[in-house]
């Protein structure tokens, strides 16, 4: 299927260096033309599906991709859309595409029902065509193209979520060797059959190299699911048994907290890696007992393809750390105002990192890039400190620290103290102003399912195990957090919402 695509391609002009986006969730297609994108030597643009007309256009723009992969239900927005890019052809592709007998009959009366569907038929359009046409009609000879590591593979966008989203370019020995690192750091899967499960989004550079390549190079099956849930998760995990995980916290807590876990058997997992956003200590112990497996820890960016580092597999895991540098991986831990001296160890200071899966840079953005890269260092805007065997472990993001009364306070601190606490499922905390200590701490919390608490009930626990000024003089309690499309809480959404509200 490839080899089919790549040729579909060729013969509609693209051609190495050119960039074409993809815009899907976790379905076949999306892992097919991934590959058959690079194929040719042209550029993968991953784009997240769910975004608005307004950041899709802008990273369709930027990288100047010129054929869209996407699923029928966006189909009038990207013919809409066309018109503001450099896009020639949209390939359409459906989340029934490739549904078994019988589920395929059903499909086009249940999709419906259940949104899987477009509701409205497509627009007149031409240079519009249906993904399995284009497969049927292509045979399996695609041009051979001369690749080298040096050569662009993928503009990998982050930070849409707020403000202008930037375009990471990664070569193809970002990506290869990352995949040979990540398979380094977990030895116990060499040489054995296994299956992934494959629930971080591909279109996110997490779920693409440990979730999509690394099974891929690995030779390992790959449940592919497009809407992570924890029912959709525990329905996969009860009937597929996948044997390794790489997840996201969100995900971990959300089965953590679905009635359907104590009934969902897990003793077929070897093993899971967390990664995208500090895991809570009192998380990783409540579900490694659930669920009879360990949970490694790592750190990763989009800017570094993305794992830098993780507590070894089998070996010394330190939980709470994000573990050691993989392979080729140097880290050192400077000082906050010029990131030039380093800090003695258990000292905070920024962490910078230099190793073969570090990004080239942001595609036409040379500031930004200067910022990022100095010295042959990645300065990736976090606070971390360094214990006396070389375990890492993150503080928090630089632009979270929260500054009250002369005091710098990190926000995990609060957020672990709060993730103890038997009727919490989610916290996070931010800094708000204030006149007197120029930043007071607001924590927004959601209470698990039939929980009931009070704000006073809360800051009087949070007296027993934080200092004076850390403690939150506001608490908020919400049904639900702003989370990324991979389950990421959003502190600066949390921020900016706040400040909003408090100018008004």
């Amino acid at each position: 299927m490839v080899d089919r695509f790549a040729t579909y391609l060729a013969g509609a002009g693209i051609k190495k260096g050119d960039a074409v986006a993809i815009i899907l969730p976790n379905v076949i297609p999306c892992v097919v033309a991934y590959y058959a994108i690079h194929r040719l030597g042209a550029i993968v643009v991953l784009n997240n599906p769910l975004y608005s007309d307004r950041e899709l256009e802008h990273q369709l723009n930027d990288s100047g991709s010129k054929l869209i992969v996407t699923v029928d239900l966006l189909a009038n927005r990207m013919i809409d859309l066309r018109p503001k890019t450099q896009v020639k052809q949209i390939i359409l592709t459906s989340i029934g595409d490739y549904l078994p007998f019988p589920i395929n009959l059903l499909f086009p009366l249940v999709g419906k029902k259940k949104g899987l569907l477009p509701s409205q038929p497509m627009k007149p359009a031409s240079n519009v065509f249906k993904w399995k046409d284009c497969i049927a009609k292509s045979k399996p000879n695609p041009p051979k193209v001369k690749l080298t590591f040096n050569d662009v593979a993928m503009y990998q966008y982050t930070g849409g979520t707020t403000g202008v989203s930037k375009g990471v370019i990664l070569t193809h020995g970002n990506i290869s060797k990352q995949v040979q690192q990540i398979s380094a750091w977990f030895p116990k899967f060499h040489g054995t059959y296994n299956i992934n499960l494959g629930a971080l989004p591909f279109f996110h550079v997490f779920g693409m190299s440990c979730a999509m390549n690394f099974s891929v190079y690995q030779g390992w099956g790959d449940i592919l699911i497009p809407k992570p849930q924890p029912e959709p998760l525990l329905d996969a995990i009860k009937k597929f048994k996948p044997n390794f995980g790489a997840l996201v916290p969100t995900m971990f807590i959300g089965m953590l907290n679905h009635p359907n876990m104590k009934n969902t058997d897990m003793t077929c997992f070897k093993g899971f890696f967390s990664g995208s956003a500090p895991l809570p200590v009192e998380v990783i112990h409540d579900f490694e007992k659930t669920a009879g497996s360990v949970i490694c820890e790592g750190f990763g960016m989009t800017e570094t393809t993305p794992v830098t580092h993780t507590n070894p597999f089998e070996g010394v895991r330190k939980i709470g750390s994000i573990g050691l540098p993989i392979s080729d991986t140097e880290c050192r831990i400077v000082d906050l105002d010029k990131g030039e001296v380093d800090m003695p160890i258990g000292e905070p200071g920024e962490m910078i990192i230099r190793g073969p899966q570090v990004t080239q840079g942001y595609l036409n953005k040379p500031e930004e890039t200067a910022g990022l890269l100095r010295n042959g260092w990645c300065y990736t805007g976090d606070i971390a400190t360094m214990d006396q065997d070389g375990y890492f472990y993150i503080v928090d993001r630089k632009k979270d620290m929260i500054i009250t009364g002369g005091y710098n306070v990190y926000p995990r601190d609060v957020d672990e103290v709060y993730y103890e606490h038997p009727k919490v499922m989610e916290a996070c905390s931010i800094g708000i102003p204030d006149a007197k200590r120029g930043e007071n701490i607001k924590l927004f919390v959601v209470l698990k399912e039939g929980e009931t608490a009070t704000a006073e009930e809360l800051i009087e626990y949070g007296k027993t195990k934080l200092a004076a000024y850390k403690l939150p003089s506001e608490i908020e309690f919400r049904k639900e957090l702003p989370k990324s499309t991979v389950g990421k809480i959003l502190r600066k959404e949390l921020r900016t919402e706040e400040l909003a509200k408090r100018k008004k």
